[in-house]
């Protein structure tokens, strides 16, 4: 389980596409902290740490994870948002997350509000049904507040520190992001739906 705050901008050190999928090496300060098999959420996918040293700890992703996120666009250089897997006795400061992404979308337009910066992004409507204004959403990893929604985009306001600590603040319009839904609202819609 994650929360969305991201504890680390890492940077893809490596990366070797396959057939089969690819591996990626993350160098990060929050290496030290993995174990071998350890969960870790990079750009909001739950990926298993294998091979961790003191600077850095490769992952695999499988063809199923590349197609369904945006994973499949990091090169060598791209800087990624980094969890750690929440320990039982932590505060939850974000929201609850599985880092299983649920789809990809994409920047649409970028406005500046005051000291806040406002990126809107075109979601696919089969996600948008689980998103509501001032809800929650994880954008790459990390936890948000839904400032706006309408039938096939959503939006949200980011603070500085977001700006400053995530991969967010460097966005470009066209530019892919991972998307988890709210999951409450996930079981609540099969609840109801029997």
């Amino acid at each position: 389980m994650f929360t969305g705050l991201v504890e680390d901008l890492g940077t893809v050190q490596e990366l070797h596409q396959t057939d089969d999928g690819a591996r990626i090496v993350v160098r990060t300060r929050l290496a030290a902290q993995l174990g071998q098999g350890d969960s870790i959420a990079v750009n909001g996918c739950c990926l298993t740490a294998l091979d961790p040293t003191a600077e850095t700890f490769a992952a695999d992703a499988i063809q199923e994870s590349l197609r369904r996120t945006a994973l499949g666009a990091l090169e060598q250089g791209s800087p990624v948002n980094l969890e750690l897997a929440l320990r039982a006795d932590a505060r939850l400061g974000g929201h609850i997350m599985q880092g299983h992404v649920d789809g990809v979308a994409t920047l649409r337009d970028i406005r500046e509000e005051g000291f806040s910066r406002v990126l809107t992004f075109a979601a696919d409507p089969s996600l948008l049904r689980y998103v509501v204004e001032k809800g929650s959403i994880a954008v790459s990893g990390v936890s948000l507040t839904v400032s706006a929604v309408d039938e096939d985009s959503f939006a949200v306001s980011l603070i500085p520190e977001t700006l400053e600590r995530t991969t967010l603040g460097t966005l470009a319009p066209g530019a892919p992001v991972n998307l988890e839904v709210d999951i409450v609202a996930k079981y609540v819609e099969k609840l109801v739906g029997r």
